[in-house]
C-alpha cells in the first residue's frame, strides 16, 4: 500500500463506525501535550497550502516530533494541540500477485475494500497543528513546527497570531 494513493481527498468520506465491521483505531495516543495556561503571547498554526488527507501515523509522527523538541528546550512553557481529527476511514481492494496468483483474484469484482487505516481530511487553510507559546519562544516553536511538517505530506505554511491578554 503506498500512501500517495490517499493523499487527495476524494469522494464522500467513509466514517460511520455503525456501518464498518472492524474500523481500525486512530494512532494518535494524545491530542495535546505540554501545560495550558491562559497568559501565553503568541498562537503558531501549522496550515496546509492544499485539500489533502493526512493519515494518523503521519500526525502521530509529527506530533511527537515537536513535542520532543519542545519539552528539551521549553520544559514546559509550551502548550500543542493537534487540531485535525482522523475520521476517515481508508479501504484497500488487496490483490494477490505473483506466480499462479492470477487465478485467486476477482479483479474489480467486490471491489470495495477492507479497511486498513484512518486519515483526517484537512481543508486549505485549516490548521494542523496548534501552538501556543511565550515570546521567547516563538523562534523555537517555528522550528519545531517546520520539523513537523517535513513528516507530513505535501506543503505546509506557519501562521504566527499575536493573543490579546484580557485584564
Amino acid at each position: 500500500m503506498k500512501a500517495k494513493n490517499y493523499r487527495r481527498p476524494e469522494g464522500m468520506t467513509y466514517a460511520r463506525n455503525e456501518y464498518i465491521h472492524g474500523p481500525p483505531p486512530s494512532r494518535i495516543t494524545k491530542y495535546t501535550a505540554g501545560f495550558y495556561r491562559s497568559d501565553y503571547t503568541h498562537e503558531l498554526l501549522l496550515v496546509p497550502e492544499e485539500s489533502l488527507q493526512i493519515r494518523d501515523v503521519a500526525i502521530e509522527s509529527a506530533r511527537i516530533a515537536v513535542n520532543k523538541v519542545l519539552t528539551e528546550k521549553l520544559n514546559d512553557k509550551f502548550y500543542l494541540e493537534v487540531k485535525a481529527h482522523p475520521h476517515h476511514v481508508l479501504r484497500e481492494n488487496k490483490m494477490i500477485f505473483g506466480a499462479h496468483a492470477d487465478r485467486l483474484q476477482e479483479g474489480m469484482r467486490r471491489a470495495f475494500g477492507k479497511p486498513i487505516g484512518r486519515a483526517a481530511r484537512v481543508e486549505q487553510g485549516e490548521p494542523v497543528l496548534r501552538l501556543l507559546v511565550y515570546g521567547d519562544g516563538v523562534q523555537l516553536g517555528r522550528e519545531a513546527l517546520e520539523l513537523a511538517a517535513k513528516k507530513l505530506p505535501k506543503k505546509y505554511y506557519i501562521v504566527e497570531n499575536q493573543m490579546v491578554q484580557s485584564a
